[in-house]
């Protein structure tokens, strides 16, 4: 949910902006410039691209594992929320047995 006055790019946008600073020796702010887009936005691109190409920093997740992680994370928060219903479930039915 970005701002009214977000520029969306194509991931094709996206692409031939990665390999324009991987071609052109330049550097990402260079590129940007010559693009007329933000240097931090070139820049976040190429660090996702080098991620997944493996040549990211130690310890970057690549998009498949920030998407499995995403995945991961709401099926834990679902299973969580199941276990606290059940948690209430049986205090309320150990109460009624009682009576």
């Amino acid at each position: 949910m970005g701002s009214k006055y977000t520029k969306r790019y194509t991931e094709e946008f996206k692409r031939d902006a990665i390999a324009l600073v991987d071609s052109s020796g330049k550097t990402v702010t260079a590129v940007a410039r010559e693009l007329g887009i933000s240097s931090e936005s070139l820049r976040g691109w190429y660090r996702k691209a080098k991620a997944d190409r493996g040549e990211g920093r130690g310890g970057e997740l690549t998009s498949a594992e920030r998407e499995e992680l995403r995945r991961l994370r709401r099926e834990n928060r679902e299973q969580q929320q199941t276990i606290e219903i059940l948690k209430k479930a049986t205090a309320f039915f150990v109460k009624e047995n009682d009576r």
